[in-house]
């Protein structure tokens, strides 16, 4: 009878323990059946009670939510939460970039290219949102040619994007530092040799400050600047006046990118890539 009983309670310990190992990954029907389930239970309906759990959960907890949620190809609930943590007065270039590539997964062409050029003012250097802001870009309507700029201007702004304004400034600051430095070894120096090494250096280390600076508030000036906006209708007509009984001039399509030059009663005046300027309604658009 004790063998029997202790027996008994052997096979409940072992299969007590199996059952709390941890599942391992799902293979063939039964991954299917599973990454379908996590599907189903990811695409909720967003009702006032879940919009109220938003409001109480951390910016973390709604990150980690989204995240699984974009993994899971549940990609509005993504977009959503992304969107409930900008409403907290949240931003980062990581949090644009995910929304913009969550929109880019339902086919909200525009918000997706708006929320890579918001990115990519915060990480210019970002090669990765640059690349999926060429594919995004790429499946718009309108093909416009730009107009040609001096090469030299490419260049520099080409340079100026390969690191962002704190990047930029704490280069100035190193710079400035080493004029200094170099400024006072001119200054003390008995030895002719350390005397021109001190001012050629300092001449050195001052257009250096001067370029990184400029950089500098070149970036912020662009992170700053409301004159550039993406089309975010389907289709708008760009009209010659702003009033709607006026002649239209041309057609713009989602996700086309403008700059705006003045603004009248709702109407924004903006001119295109190829020069062409025209008038749009200001809700047709949205600014960067």
């Amino acid at each position: 009878m004790k063998r029997l009983l202790l027996f008994l309670i052997l096979t409940w310990g072992i299969g007590g323990l199996r059952a709390q190992e941890p599942a391992g990954p799902a293979t063939g029907d039964n991954a299917e059946a599973t990454a379908e389930a996590a599907a189903i239970d990811s695409m909720t309906v967003d009702t006032p009670a879940a919009a109220s759990e938003r409001e109480t959960e951390t910016p973390d907890q709604l990150w980690d939510r989204a995240n699984t949620a974009y993994v899971n190809g549940d990609y509005h609930t993504a977009t959503e939460i992304y969107e409930a943590i900008l409403a907290q007065g949240l931003s980062s270039m990581k949090l644009y970039y995910n929304l913009g590539n969550s929109c880019f997964k339902e086919g909200r062409l525009g918000e997706a290219i708006l929320n890579y050029h918001r990115a990519l003012r915060l990480a210019p250097g970002n090669d990765d949102i640059r690349y999926n802001l060429e594919v995004a870009e790429a499946r718009t309507k309108d093909n416009i040619e730009e107009i040609p700029e001096f090469f030299l201007t490419g260049w520099l702004r080409g340079v100026r994007h390969a690191m962002s304004c704190t990047v930029w400034s704490l280069f100035s600051l190193v710079a400035l530092v080493c004029a200094l430095a170099l400024f006072l070894l001119y200054l003390l120096a008995r030895r002719l040799s350390l005397r021109k090494t001190g001012f050629y250096g300092t001449l050195a280390a001052a257009v250096l400050f001067m370029l990184t600076t400029w950089f500098a508030m070149g970036q912020r000036r662009e992170m700053l600047d409301r004159s550039q906006a993406v089309v975010m209708s389907l289709s708008t007509a760009v009209k010659s006046s702003p009033d709607k009984a006026s002649t239209d001039l041309f057609v713009l399509h989602e996700g086309t990118l403008v700059e705006i030059v003045g603004r009248l009663d709702g109407w924004c005046e903006i001119t295109i890539a190829d020069g062409k300027k025209g008038w749009l309604e200001e809700k047709t658009i949205e600014t960067i």
